[in-house]
């Protein structure tokens, strides 16, 4: 019962977080409530997710959660501290690879879906490149991606304040940067399952 009831959780936190999270960023004014709506959905999904995850690999999650807090710390130092900034270019150059791996993951979802793979990673496990799952060299890749994200999130924050946006602008500024900390952690705790299924 109680696992049936994470599945449950699990399968209806991300139904509401991606309707939730799609709604939000297209909004032209934040919503406090419908940020808060993804927030629990988000944590229901992310909650459920990691204890079948934690079930499957203990110690799994708390290797993932400081894996994304150390992420987090040295982006925010770098930041801070070192000058790291997102030009223009580059800034484009992320956005279209993220469009890359967004259309990556929908095509691995519908391979598993269809039962064309039937690896439980899709094609992040089921393919190797020099003995290496898929898995770990994309999700490198997209904690990269991941990591730089956090620093235009940063970007973004401080220009609004900077601006003297109205504080009801902040909420935009805290989904963002909680959509990227989830993605960033998603992808430690897939890296760290695929990496101990091989």
């Amino acid at each position: 019962a109680t696992m049936s009831l994470g599945f449950l959780a699990m399968i209806v936190g991300c139904i509401g977080a991606l309707i939730l999270g799609l709604v939000n960023s297209f909004k032209k004014e934040p919503s406090p409530v419908l940020i808060m709506l993804y927030a629990v959905c988000e944590g229901a999904m992310l909650g459920a997710f990691s204890g079948v995850m934690e079930l499957a690999a203990p110690g799994i999650v708390i290797q993932a959660t400081l894996a994304t807090c150390a992420t987090f710390a040295v982006m925010l130092c770098a930041y801070k501290f070192a000058g790291f900034r997102v030009s223009g270019r580059f800034a484009r150059i992320m956005l279209i690879a993220m469009g890359g791996y967004l259309l990556f993951s929908l095509v691995n979802l519908v391979l598993m879906a269809t039962g064309a793979v039937t690896d439980p990673w899709g094609l992040r496990g089921s393919v190797t490149i020099m003995g290496i799952p898929l898995g770990v060299i994309v999700g490198l890749v997209v904690v990269v991606m991941a990591a730089v994200s956090l620093a235009m999130d940063f970007e973004a924050i401080q220009r609004g304040v900077e601006g003297g946006l109205p504080t009801r602008y902040a909420w935009a500024g805290a989904f963002g940067l909680v959509v990227t900390i989830v993605w960033l952690y998603v992808e430690f705790l897939r890296i760290l399952a695929i990496l101990r299924d091989n």
